[in-house]
């Protein structure tokens, strides 16, 4: 209820200080009221000025030297240091925290008045301040100096899934008063954990309409430059460079990795992550080993043509969403799928579709000539048309939920696959199935390709679609852009696994000279057949051929990255216009 001798005298101080700065801001008027009360005011002044006060500085509360900020443990609620500044159109008492900064108006002083002062005050939590600026006015053309107007903050704000940038102007124009707030707030910002300084950036030029540099410059670098952040650039040339340069590059000097593209920038970016761990750990890629976690997290600026990955930790298809999780430091622990064959280690990734997800792709592939809008409604219309099953045989094991996670946690390598654990095994013929360790949420599934799973629950979610009819399936395409269960049919079978191992029993690949020779079969009766022998995969949007069985494990939260959980798309569903 009441507060130390000492504390309310430096509250005193920083207080009447902050009042002498404001009237030095402000125009001179003439005074009100009598000589005695002048005289009062002086008595004051020469006391304060006892109390071997400057009066030129905003007062710190004791232990409040700000070169040794970070050795100082502050109460949340404990005063740093206080003043005036004018907010608005009107003067405000502001006061700093460890926590926050509060501001109310200076209320005058009548009957009238109203005295509720809680009703009035206004704060911003420091957790969601993410850079602090000094404010001037320049003429045209000047670089440096300038008149001094105050300090900005700059807020991080959260409106459902979307975060937006938000300045706070702190308007005094006193250099001393400026400074000392300035350092204050620099000094605990400083203090929050895994904000990045310097950042590794991948840009992937020709993904989706080719925006993505633009989207770079004009959303995402003005933001890294306010928050103080380095950011390494490199705009990839070819496939391959970023992979080829995380191999090589000194990871050392970079608190994280940004990929400015689509799924396929993504996969490389998050596959050369974890493949420069295991190889920094000494790991044999050529055997079928426990990967050890990436040493840095991943940003992903959405600039592709789905975005699943992005969308399924932001929530939103949004640069500045994506941006502000990188600078505030949100981490997000995700599961990651490895996938071997022939005992070796082909590349690390989120998802994979092998049927009708891998054949679309595929054809899409050989007709890159085409807009990618019509390049993949063409091969999905194609692929419908000649919609086949796939011979093959599949085997997993379940997951056990809770009972795998604890033994993942307490396994120094996360690894929750025991040697104990028994497959299950079937052969048929099937038209999709797909391994998506995360939600896989998009404009065209804002529920997920896998609403099943979780980013970091330590399983996959596996989706076997038996042969059906042509008709029943687009039924079940169609039921993912809506709230029904696209599930909800008897030739759907899910399941919670940790592991796949997936065998073809037909030789080859669906070539396009293939889908007009089988045009008139029977797709419930005859599988796919040719003489290639290699499979297509769609591994997060990235073609991948196969000559033989393909192994997918699950490693629990073996990557970070910048985003948080969020349980569905915010954005309206976009439907197929070729379905």
């Amino acid at each position: 209820m009441f507060e130390s001798p000492c504390k309310s005298i430096n509250v005193l101080n920083a207080w009447s200080e902050s009042q002498e700065e404001l009237r030095e801001t402000q125009p001179a008027s003439p005074p009100r009221g009598t000589g005695k009360l002048v005289k009062i005011k002086k008595k004051k002044r020469k006391e304060q000025q006892s109390e071997k006060h400057s009066v030129s500085d905003p007062q710190l509360c004791p232990d409040d030297d700000v070169k040794g900020r970070k050795e100082t443990k502050y109460r949340p609620d404990e005063l740093i240091v206080r003043g005036i500044f004018q907010i608005g159109k009107k003067s405000h008492d502001v006061v700093l925290t460890a926590t926050r900064v509060t501001w109310t108006p200076i209320q005058p002083e009548t009957p009238t008045a109203d005295r509720d002062v809680k009703k009035q005050e206004e704060y911003v939590e420091l957790k969601d301040v993410f850079a602090v600026k000094v404010k001037r006015r320049r003429s045209v053309g000047q670089q440096t100096g300038g008149t001094l107007l105050g300090i900005t903050l700059f807020q991080c704000k959260k409106k459902g899934l979307k975060l937006k940038d938000h300045a706070i102007h702190f308007n005094n124009l006193s250099v001393d008063h400026c400074e000392t707030w300035f350092k204050s707030l620099t000094e605990i910002l400083s203090g929050f954990k895994n904000r990045p300084k310097s950042l590794k950036v991948f840009v992937n030029p020709i993904s989706h309409k080719k925006e993505a540099y633009q989207i770079y410059l004009d959303k995402v670098a003005p933001l890294f430059k306010l928050a103080d952040i380095q950011a390494d650039v490199t705009v990839t040339k070819r496939k391959g460079q970023a992979l080829s340069i995380l191999k090589d590059c000194s990871l050392e000097e970079y608190d994280g990795v940004v990929c400015v593209g689509g799924d396929g920038s993504v996969a490389e970016v998050a596959h050369g992550l974890l493949l420069r761990a295991q190889m920094d750990a000494g790991r044999d890629t050529d055997s079928i080993f426990t990967p050890v976690q990436a040493a840095l997290p991943l940003g992903i600026i959405p600039a592709g043509s789905t975005d699943v990955v992005a969308c399924s930790v932001h929530g939103i298809r949004r640069a500045v969403t994506a941006t502000l999780h990188i600078i505030m430091g949100h981490h997000q622990p995700v599961d990651v799928c490895s996938f071997s064959c022939m005992g070796r280690l082909v590349r690390f990734g989120f998802s994979a579709m092998f049927g009708f997800g891998g054949r679309t792709l595929a054809l899409a592939e050989r007709h890159r000539w085409m807009p990618p809008s019509q390049r993949r409604e063409f091969a999905l219309i194609k692929t419908l048309a000649n919609l086949k099953p796939e011979d093959c045989e599949l085997s997993f094991i379940t997951s056990r939920g809770a009972e795998d996670q604890t033994k993942a946690e307490r396994n120094r390598d996360g690894e929750a696959i025991c040697e104990g654990d028994s497959w299950q095994t079937r052969h048929g013929l099937y038209l999709n199935i797909s391994i998506m360790a995360i939600p896989c949420l998009c404009s065209m599934a804002p529920r997920g390709l896998a609403p099943n799973t979780r980013l970091n629950n330590g399983s996959m979610a596996l989706i076997v679609v038996d042969n059906t009819s042509r008709s029943e399936f687009i039924k079940h395409l169609k039921r993912y852009g809506s709230t029904n269960n696209q599930f909800g049919f008897s030739f759907i079978e899910t399941h919670t696994v940790k592991a796949v191992r997936l065998r073809p029993r037909s030789q080859g690949s669906w070539a396009e000279d293939v889908l007009e020779e089988n045009e008139e079969s029977d797709s419930k009766t005859v599988p796919i057949i040719s003489s290639e022998g290699t499979y297509p995969w769609n591994i997060d949007g990235d073609l991948l051929e196969v000559t033989s069985e393909l192994l997918i494990r699950v490693h629990p939260q073996l990557l970070t990255l910048f985003g948080a959980d969020v349980e569905e798309a915010e954005e309206s569903p976009v439907k197929c216009s070729c379905i």
